[in-house]
């Protein structure tokens, strides 16, 4: 629920005879006008010289987003594996087929359809006064994904970078989703699952920044919201995975092995951010990945221009000074949640951020679990849901560079809230319940385009040394509304909607106090975001 913005991988082998990444320092190169090199930062260099959407940027895009349908596939498939199977009498006494549950039956009269397998609820008889088992292992897991998303969220912006930290995660993934299908026990299967949600949590954080960040600035928003088309995708295949392998220990492996698919298949072709590489002193390697852009997208870098932090002034005394800022490898800068905490305005924007997070996630899971049984069977439930919510990802994207940031934001969660307010007050008999079931499915269309706007929306508030920590932060504020979601549901009856409603409002409100952020450049550094903002 995927996603932050920018980030790129790109292979970055080098060829013999490929340019020189900097400005050759020969006699007399900074004798004459124009010999100079031009300092200038990413977003620039993806304006005016490597494009800022071009064939690689596409080709890497599409293939770092693919990890958002693994995040889709461990998150989701609790759905499949936790459902309680239907069940039928065996015996002529003591069962009786209309009851609704089997809490009143006599042991031995009747059996679940599929047998124990099925399901771990059937496996481990997880109902009647076991039920709240299932609820507690979706808790631990989202549970896992807070903490996992802001330990992620920090690595990725200091020692394992964007693909490194998206490689240790998916590798985690596989190995913990198939050490999953072995629980011999419900203990197991809970510790298991807690720790599938830790390395699940960084997947689609780590896999947005690092899709996002080579794009340029005009284009970036459209991009980052594209990627949450990837996580609905892998909900509607993961549909049809769990047709094909009703056993929940069976599709626990087949929902594992794309992530080992990805690995082998796709990690190879995709390569660290030049962001990344930037702000950690990486200068050749950056350079290696802007040139490798521009030849991709038929472009020409010229050799005098070179990248720079945003903070770093275009202007200089003599070249040699110019040259110096232009080393193969600088002082790397980092940053941690501490540093947005400690500036007034990165602290400002981060509680905002985490409170819409918040309140979003509360009202979009809520939704998602409250909304009224379409009288179909679990597979095509799960597909219609994944459907339903692309629309909405696809008119925020159309509206999102035409109005900005900060009113859609507000707009969809206020939109939500409004049909939440209504389906409160709506009965559940007669007209009144199909009612109260379309304002469900619209506060959920509402919802899912805030959801969509969000990541895009937290990472162009923030500079790129923190960039990943603050989305972490945000990520995890949203998988404690996940937490609470369940517990809001079970109040039953119109309450919920009132709560979602209240969630939608307020995150609203607070929206208001946020910045806009439509064209405004991707700052690098603290430094930077403060005099860009202040200026």
């Amino acid at each position: 629920m995927a996603n932050s913005p920018e980030s790129n991988p790109i292979s970055h082998g080098s060829s013999l005879g490929a340019p020189l990444l900097v400005p050759s320092k020969e006699p007399g190169w900074d004798s004459g006008p124009g010999s100079e090199p031009q300092k200038v930062c990413i977003d620039d260099m993806l304006q005016n010289y490597c494009g800022e959407f071009g064939y690689w940027q596409l080709k890497h895009f599409v293939l770092t987003s693919l990890a958002w349908a693994l995040e889709a596939f461990h998150t989701m498939v609790m759905i499949f594996a936790d459902r309680e199977p239907g069940w039928r009498c065996v015996g002529e006494l003591g069962c009786d087929e209309k009851e609704s549950n089997v809490c009143g039956l006599e042991p031995g009269s009747w059996e679940w359809e599929g047998g124990p397998g099925s399901s771990t609820v059937a496996q481990w008889g997880l109902v009647c006064g076991q039920k709240y088992k299932v609820g507690l292992v979706q808790a631990l897991f989202f549970g896992g994904c807070m903490i996992g998303a802001g330990v992620f969220g920090h690595l990725s912006d200091s020692k394992l970078g964007r693909k490194g930290s998206l490689t240790v995660v998916c590798i985690l993934n596989a190995i913990f989703g198939c050490l999953t299908s072995l629980a011999p026990d419900y203990s197991t299967y809970l510790l298991l699952r807690l720790v599938t949600g830790f390395s699940t949590g960084g997947v689609g954080l780590c896999s947005f920044v690092l899709a996002t960040e080579p794009v340029g600035p005009t284009k970036r928003g459209v991009a980052g919201m594209s990627t949450f088309y990837f996580f609905s995708t892998g909900i509607a295949l993961l549909s049809g995975i769990a047709y094909i392998f009703p056993s929940w220990r069976a599709l626990y492996v087949a929902s594992s092995v794309p992530s080992i698919l990805f690995l082998v298949l796709v990690v190879p072709l995709i390569s660290e951010s030049p962001r990344w590489y930037l702000v950690r002193g990486k200068m050749n390697e950056a350079m290696k990945i802007m040139r490798t852009i521009a030849n991709a997208n038929g472009h020409h870098l010229p050799d005098e221009v070179i990248l720079a932090l945003d903070d770093e002034s275009n202007d200089a005394s003599n070249g040699n000074q110019i040259w110096e800022a232009a080393t193969v490898e600088k002082e790397a800068i980092s940053g941690s949640i501490v540093d947005v905490i400690r500036s007034p305005i990165t602290r400002i924007r981060l509680f905002l951020a985490v409170g819409i997070n918040f309140t979003c996630s509360v009202v979009y899971y809520g939704l998602s679990l409250n909304v009224v049984n379409l009288e179909t069977n679990l597979y095509l439930t799960v597909l219609l849901n994944a459907v339903a919510e692309m629309p909405a990802f696809t008119i925020t994207a159309v509206l999102l560079d035409k109005f900005g940031r900060k009113p859609l934001a507000i707009g969809t969660q206020w939109f939500s809230a409004i049909f939440c307010f209504m389906g409160s007050l709506m009965g559940n008999v007669g007209i009144s319940k199909v009612i109260r079931m379309c304002c469900g499915l619209l506060g959920i269309f509402g919802m899912a385009g805030t959801y969509n706007l969000l990541f895009i929306y937290t990472a162009e508030l923030f500079p790129t040394v923190v960039r990943n920590a603050a989305l972490g932060c945000a990520t995890q504020a949203a998988q404690m509304g996940a937490i609470l979601a369940p517990f809001v549901v079970v109040l039953g009856g119109g309450f919920p909607f009132l709560v979602f409603g209240v969630c939608g409002l307020i995150g609203g409100m607070l929206a208001y106090y946020l910045p806009e952020t439509l064209n405004k450049p991707l700052y690098d550094t603290m430094t930077g975001l403060e005099e860009g903002e202040l200026a």
